[in-house]
């Protein structure tokens, strides 16, 4: 049976839609100007004020110049290589520390806990972190933004608060039947822990497909920039001369505008089509992983 609301219930509504509406907008509206600056014509967008709607006069001029600039290629490479191995390398050590924690039995846990929760808040700091880095080889090499990350402590906790809530039962009958510990985990524990495992991959893709400050300050090989470091160096250096080689001095201004714009929806879109497929496991894994049973 329907219940019918009252007249301040449907008066809240409405107001809720209208706020979180034009909350909406204000939120996608730079993603919009963004890609409809993309698609404009050079000359027409640098003449056009107010609200961008839809691109003025369209072209692919932008796009072209990018795909042609080399370092875009390279840094797609470099990046797509990182985030690939680095997610991977990322599941498996993050997944072999929760299971170890979230052992009922394990000696010293709490103690060993505190230590790891530590590390969230303190570190050694940045210059002796370099330094480590130095020492051992991983400056200036791509393993260098791999290695030393494989593990978060945030996503450590919750994978283990995650693989708590599975029932001790399950893990009991196993060793009864003779299974080690890496046997429960690849047959029990991570089948049974898929929504959390999308998160974590959400989690650590989107930060390695981000991050740009490491980068930058291990490499000195250009041909080792990933994509960010790329892009932050021609939207904060306005360097864009490799890719308007041929424009006459009155066009390059222009043409440099939409360049930026193309350039910032190249390394958008990949990590914007990825999330769809992982919304589904995201409120779920999420709250699997922060509800201790």
């Amino acid at each position: 049976m329907k219940i019918k609301k009252s007249k301040g219930e449907r008066i809240f509504n409405v107001v809720n839609y209208v706020i979180l509406t034009f909350v909406i907008i204000i939120c996608l509206y730079p993603v919009w100007y963004v890609a409809m600056a993309s698609f404009s014509d050079s000359n027409q967008l640098t003449q056009h004020t107010g609200l961008l709607v839809k691109p003025a006069g369209f072209s692919i001029e932008a796009y072209k110049k990018v795909f042609d600039n080399p370092m875009i290629g390279k840094g797609y490479l470099n990046t797509l290589f990182v985030l690939l191995v680095g997610v991977v390398l990322d599941l498996i050590m993050t997944s072999l520390g929760a299971y170890f924690l979230s052992r009922k039995h394990l000696m010293f846990k709490k103690t060993i806990m505190l230590i790891i929760i530590f590390t969230m808040f303190f570190s050694g700091g940045m210059i002796p972190f370099y330094l480590n880095l130095r020492d051992l080889h991983l400056t200036n090499s791509l393993w260098g933004l791999i290695i030393p990350f494989m593990i978060s402590t945030y996503n450590l906790i919750i994978l283990r608060t995650s693989f708590e809530a599975i029932p001790e039962s399950l893990i009991e009958a196993a060793q009864i039947d003779g299974a080690g510990h890496l046997t429960i985990l690849l047959k029990i524990v991570i089948p049974l822990s898929k929504a959390i495992l999308a998160v974590m991959v959400l989690y650590y893709g989107v930060s390695i497909w981000n991050s740009w400050f490491w980068a930058s300050a291990i490499m000195r090989n250009r041909e080792m920039y990933p994509l960010q470091v790329i892009l932050r160096e021609i939207l904060l250096s306005n360097d864009t001369s490799s890719m308007t080689a041929g424009a006459g001095a009155a066009d390059t201004e222009a043409i440099a505008a939409t360049i930026k714009y193309a350039t910032i929806m190249v390394a958008t879109v990949p990590i914007l089509c990825v999330y769809p497929f992982l919304q589904k496991y995201f409120t779920k894994g999420t709250m699997v992983g922060a509800v201790k049973e």
